[in-house]
């Protein structure tokens, strides 16, 4: 059985490139805390987090450099498996 493919060093490798050119959010253009590290990044909203521009659900390459985003973890959540970069309108409270 094999492993986790995010485990493996070439995914490490990807991911520690695409953190050294410190881009904004692909998906909202606001800055990354590049910053948060550890157990911290795998919960706050504003830490880095590698998306994919075609997601692996849509036959997307993991391992390709040319299909890696640097993103919010709040904005890939956000974004799920879709392909258009049409944002989910804002819903308001209907309490005044």
């Amino acid at each position: 059985m094999a492993g986790n493919p995010r485990n493996g060093r070439p995914y490490r490798r990807l991911v520690d490139a695409q953190k050294a050119m410190g881009l904004p959010c692909w998906w909202c253009g606001g800055p990354i805390r590049y910053d948060i590290t550890g157990p911290l990044a795998g919960r706050h909203r504003d830490a880095f987090t590698l998306d994919h521009a075609t997601p692996l659900s849509k036959g997307g390459d993991l391992l390709d450099p040319a299909n890696a985003r640097s993103a919010h973890r709040r904005c890939n959540s956000a974004r799920g498996n879709r392909t258009d970069h049409k944002r989910q309108p804002i819903r308001s409270s209907r309490r005044w």
